[in-house]
């Protein structure tokens, strides 16, 4: 291909064009044996020889009283070959053996064959039929005991050889490849080794948001490095480390990390990969796998999610325990005991459930210390941002300050995500650059839902909607302790009919006033519905059930309430998840249904006088909502005034999303779970 149509392909695809090269041929010795295989079931399928057709004595009696047969040939006192006269084979009769099985020449036989019992009856036989012939014309008998076809003795021995070769080519097989594997290679570890010559290119540069977590691993690193540096004080090298967190928040991003800077063996597997059906299998492959990183050490061995091996042993009823996941368990905490502190092996191990772990398994001497990995705040999300930003093709002006305001509660991977579905909007509006309201699109497209404008919506039920968003929105904007209105939006979207995006606070503890405004808030939907139409709908579903499992908290688990005092039944250890009874009395389980029942009465007594009072603002802003469907903070400024419990950076950062002229909501989502919403402070119902 010449070099201008070299640019021209690359001017197509947008990237350099080299012309593929031609598949290599590889020689493999298996493709020998298959070839002699075949050839034997070629030779044994046809016959290239002169292959002799069965006949009968009554045949056999007529060509020899008319002269046809040339010789009789007896081989083995078992087989009769008859040679049919060369002049005779032109008859009709002989047309089927006159010529060879291959090719134009003339078959010099034999041409005939049959089976005898016994070589005296058939010598009698023959003479009988003979007797009336004149001497010239009769056949004599050869004889033949030397003639047995090597293919008789191939046929014996070829099914053993090739027995054996099935055998040996089996047997290679289960003893190659990686372990595990084979059947042999059952017990073997499934780890996976970088090293020098598999090397992983993530670095602690790639790691952002997580800076108390990074120093923490980066000790590690210099361990292995430098172990003088602390051995030479007396210390000792910590055995194992724990990375502990939510899902997405970067634990083995951070393991990854470990592996590309420390530069020495890296062992990556996961929990499960030590379970297998066979009984021993995972005690077995925790054996190898330490055998395997105390021959390479220095080294580090990371377990991804081992909660799946390292669960809390007796705990589970008798009918569910799984011996094998707790024999492993065993053989894991004995050798994470068994070699010295300085040989060298530190265990990395990464999990979101902690609570569920082995107490034996978190004690100090095997996991030494445990990383807490979080959700970034407001400055981690913001480097975050700057990672996976850098591969965009951004607006100048964009604000990634204001991206991270906009999502609080996001983890590393939601916002790798959100910066994913950014870029995808904007290259379907065929922008050439990625802009504020694209990542704005992008939240609404995660959190909310895709848009379904075509959805089918009687008036009656669009002005439900609209009045039960708008509760929503004006208990919110009249609460102190609720989080303040990013907007509301009456399109579908997902599941939903309707959703209310909120910006929460980002705090660490809540009181029971915050708690009891937000319980108003959610019931804000049904109380508008009960106050306009006098009538409720089943709209409120996710409201209910968000606020039941949050008075529960507040009443059982929390100690907020004045009627149980300061008491708390939830259990932290998990072990309450293999329990048949409950932590209480069943007159206690009625107390706190009871209080439950009271504290929601009394907030929804509490929202419909609020809705009440405010009626003639509730209506407004129902209107506007069915005018526009989208409608933002500054639409509920013009109507309720300005909200005096939000902070200034609350305000501004709503202010810069989209102003209140549009009239459609931004782009389109899938249906957001219960976990995205917790996270992010959005509020979406079904209506």
């Amino acid at each position: 291909m010449s070099e201008q149509s070299q640019k021209e392909e690359k001017n197509k695809t947008g990237s350099n064009f080299t012309k593929p090269k031609p598949p290599r041929f590889n020689f493999n010795l298996y493709w020998i044996y298959a070839l002699v295989l075949f050839v034997i079931i070629i030779i044994n399928s046809f016959d290239f020889g002169n292959h002799a057709r069965e006949a009968t004595w009554s045949q056999f009696s007529t060509w020899i009283r008319s002269g046809d047969v040339d010789k009789v040939v007896v081989v083995n006192k078992e087989v009769v070959n008859v040679f049919i006269k060369k002049t005779s084979l032109a008859k009709p009769e002989f047309k089927t053996v006159a010529k060879k099985a291959f090719g134009n020449g003339l078959n010099e036989g034999p041409h005939f064959a049959f089976t005898i019992g016994d070589v005296g009856s058939f010598k009698k036989d023959l003479d009988d039929v003979q007797k009336d012939l004149p001497e010239a014309n009769r056949v004599n008998i050869i004889y033949n005991n030397n003639d047995r076809s090597y293919w008789d003795v191939l046929s014996w021995i070829f099914p053993f050889i090739l027995l054996i070769g099935i055998y040996m080519f089996f047997m290679r097989r289960m003893g190659s490849g990686p372990g595990g594997s084979q059947i042999f290679n059952i017990g073997k570890s499934k780890a996976t080794l970088f090293d020098k010559d598999l090397h992983v290119k993530v670095t602690f540069n790639d790691v952002a948001g997580l800076e108390e977590a990074k120093i923490e691993v980066m000790e590690i690193v210099d361990f292995l490095k430098t172990p003088k540096k602390y051995t030479q004080l007396g210390g000792k090298i910590p055995r194992g480390a724990l990375l502990v967190g939510p899902p997405g928040t970067g634990k083995t991003l951070l393991a990854k990390a470990v592996a590309g800077e420390a530069q020495v063996p890296f062992f990556s597997l996961s929990g499960s990969d030590f379970v297998e059906m066979f009984v021993g299998v995972g005690a077995s492959r925790v054996r190898d796998l330490f055998r395997q990183a105390k021959e390479k050490a220095p080294s580090i061995i990371f377990i991804d999610e081992i909660d799946a091996i390292g669960r809390a042993r007796g705990k589970q009823p008798s009918f569910s325990a799984n011996d094998e996941r707790e024999s492993t368990l065993n053989q894991l905490l004995t050798e994470m005991d068994g070699f010295g502190s300085n040989s060298g092996v530190i265990i990395l191990a990464a999990t979101n459930r902690a609570d569920i772990l082995d107490r034996a398994l978190l004690r100090p001497g095997r996991f030494d210390r445990q990383i807490y990995v979080e959700l970034p705040d407001l400055n981690g999300r913001k480097e975050i941002f700057k990672v996976h930003a850098k591969p965009l093709k951004l607006d100048p002006g964009l604000d990634l300050d204001f991206l991270a305001k906009q999502t609080p509660g996001f983890s590393g991977a939601d916002i790798a995500n959100l910066c994913n579905e950014a870029a995808l909007i904007a290259a379907r509006h065929n922008k050439t650059s990625i802009g504020h309201q694209d990542f704005l699109d992008a939240v609404d497209r995660i959190v909310g839902g895709l848009e379904k404008k075509n959805k089918i919506i009687s008036v009656h039920e669009k002005k439900v909607i609209a009045y039960h968003e708008s509760g929503h929105a004006a208990v919110s904007w009249l609460l102190q302790h609720t989080a303040p209105l990013v907007k509301v939006t009456i399109v579908p979207r997902g599941n939903s009919l309707g959703a209310a995006w909120y910006l929460p606070e980002e705090r660490q503890i809540t009181t029971k006033e915050q708690i009891m405004d937000e319980i108003c808030a959610a019931l804000g939907g049904r109380a508008a519905e009960a106050v306009t139409f006098g009538s409720i709908s089943t709209g409120a579903l996710s409201d209910l059930e968000k606020i039941t499992k949050q008075a529960y908290a507040t009443v059982a688990g929390f100690g907020l309430n004045e009627e149980l005092g300061n008491i708390s039944y939830y259990d932290s250890s998990g072990n309450a998840d293999y329990s048949f009874t409950k932590p209480y009395s069943e007159k206690t389980a009625e107390l706190i249904d009871s209080e439950v029942k009271k504290m929601i009465d009394e907030a929804y007594v509490r929202t419909v006088d609020l809705l009440r009072a405010n009626k003639s603002k509730l209506d407004a802003l129902a209107t506007r909502l069915l005018e526009k469907e989208v409608i933002y903070k500054e639409d509920l400024e013009k109507i309720f005034g300005k909200r005096i419990w939000d902070k200034e950076d609350n305000d501004k950062l709503v202010n810069a999303l989209p102003s209140n002229g549009s009239t459609t909501s931004t782009p389109p989502s899938p249906t957001p779970s219960e976990e995205n919403i917790a996270k992010t402070g959005s509020t979406t119902e079904t209506v």
